[in-house]
């Protein structure tokens, strides 16, 4: 499948100010921003594998397409939700279980590289991968 692999981030767009927006403090904002994150996808039909890699924690799980599940962000905030596929993109729908808002994120191929894009509350960020 399209998103399997092992992806290294290799830059970040608007991400301090999607964090600030998230109500991560700064110290926690500036940490994040070089975690070197590494993620391993393995797709197996509707089911997925995850590793997370980073300088802070290392992380598997495992989702089926459309069905929910509770995740925890590397700063403890804690989302309900699950991803789907729309075409070339994987959307994930998430609410925040401390305050009910959404979040959303999508993963798409585009060329060599693997975009992750945030929404939540107006504010977009992108990180992007390449193939580590």
């Amino acid at each position: 499948m399209a998103f399997n692999g092992t992806w290294k981030v290799d830059r970040n767009e608007n991400y301090e100010k999607f964090m600030e927006q998230m109500g991560i403090n700064m110290v926690k904002r500036k940490l994040a921003s070089h975690d070197n994150l590494k993620i391993t996808i393995e797709q197996t039909g509707d089911k997925f594998h995850i590793k997370e890699n980073s300088t802070f924690r290392s992380l598997e799980l495992d989702f089926t397409l459309g069905v929910t599940f509770v995740y925890s962000m590397a700063d403890g905030t804690e989302l309900e939700g699950s991803w789907v596929i729309e075409g070339d993109t994987l959307k994930g729908v998430f609410t925040r279980k401390d305050n009910g808002k959404p979040l959303t994120t999508t993963r798409i191929i585009v060329g060599d590289e693997l975009v992750q894009t945030y929404i939540y509350e107006g504010v977009e960020a992108k990180r992007i991968f390449k193939k580590a």
